[in-house]
């Protein structure tokens, strides 16, 4: 069962309770301008969202009203809950405005969201641990690192869709219980 870009939005404005209009402010503090509707027609569920997205061509009529989360948009959508959360960071002489994006392909989704919700929530390793174990799954907080580090680093691991989805169920569980 993969979840894709649009899953991901779905179970995040869930588990953080967000307003749609609070969704369009954060895409657009992210740099992304979408209309309140643009932003509807990514969190309708899809009859595919669960199949694997690699064939996926998008040629299915009735989906046509939904709108596609592309990796640029969902980590723009992280960056603008980091700000939403945080307040907006004055960016240091010599620095980008726009911090670089951090997803390079659909296998470092899960590991970038887990990152930047971390950050947008203030939490701590041990927060995590526990929103896992909300959710019923234990991991030590050498796996948990594992996953939190830069893409390419020896002790990189992937996050599998099961951590991300259980991440977000505990969020929900703390946020919403």
């Amino acid at each position: 069962m993969d979840m894709n870009n649009n899953d991901i939005l779905i179970r995040l404005r869930y588990a953080l309770d967000i307003k749609n209009t609070d969704m369009v402010e954060i895409f657009k503090l992210g740099g992304v301008e979408l209309t309140k509707e643009e932003v509807l027609k990514m969190l309708v569920k899809t009859k595919d969202s669960y199949h694997d997205e690699v064939g996926y061509d998008g040629d299915i009529d009735e989906d046509e009203e939904n709108i596609r989360c592309d990796n640029f948009m969902l980590e723009s959508f992280l960056n603008g809950l980091i700000i939403f959360k945080r307040g907006k960071q004055d960016s240091k002489p010599g620095q980008p405005e726009r911090p670089a994006m951090s997803i390079k392909n659909n296998a470092s989704v899960n590991n970038v969201l887990l990152k930047k919700l971390k950050i947008a929530l203030a939490l701590t390793s041990e927060d995590m641990l526990d929103l896992l174990e909300e959710a019923g799954v234990f991991i030590t907080k050498g796996e948990l690192s594992a996953l939190l580090r830069k893409e390419g680093h020896k002790n990189y691991k992937m996050c599998g869709d099961r951590y991300a989805r259980n991440f977000l169920k505990g969020l929900a569980i703390k946020y919403r219980g």
